[in-house]
């Protein structure tokens, strides 16, 4: 049976998405570099990214396609929006981590999480709204595919 363009596109978009969204937790090397940089202490408290990037790795791949697993990588793509401008806020990264070793390293990664993640809201958000329930019976009554 041949496939119509809607369904290759909506196909492809689903497959951007299950490797677009779990770049997020590799992105997201902040919270080491901010121990490393004596900016946060690196205690117990620091590993509460692990169960919040568990759930989104969770969401991407074994949810992919589903209603839930786009509302998860949202949220938790909307939080990783917030780091980049936590960080950028106040003094920013200039000044002393300008200077020190690996600022390029950490500057592009804040601006690489940013990116990404807001592409796999972008993505996430377009998915959830093809599976409305209003939007797919409409499309039905229509004959198009849904």
């Amino acid at each position: 049976m041949l496939q119509s363009n809607k369904e290759r596109s909506n196909e492809a978009e689903r497959c951007v998405n299950r490797r677009v969204s779990p770049l997020g937790p590799f992105h997201d090397a902040s919270p080491d570099d901010d121990i490393v940089r004596g900016m946060e202490p690196g205690t117990l408290s620091s590993l509460i990214v692990v169960p919040i990037l568990a759930v989104q790795l969770y969401g991407t791949l074994v949810l992919a396609g589903k209603r839930s697993g786009y509302v998860i990588i949202i949220l938790v793509s909307l939080l990783e929006l917030v780091v980049p401008v936590v960080h950028m806020k106040g003094a920013g990264v200039g000044g002393a981590i300008a200077k020190s070793n690996g600022a390029f390293f950490f500057i592009w990664t804040l601006l690489a999480l940013g990116v990404t993640a807001l592409f796999s809201v972008i993505l996430s958000a377009r998915g959830l709204w093809e599976q409305l329930p209003w939007r797919t019976t409409a499309q039905h009554k229509h004959g198009a595919p849904a």
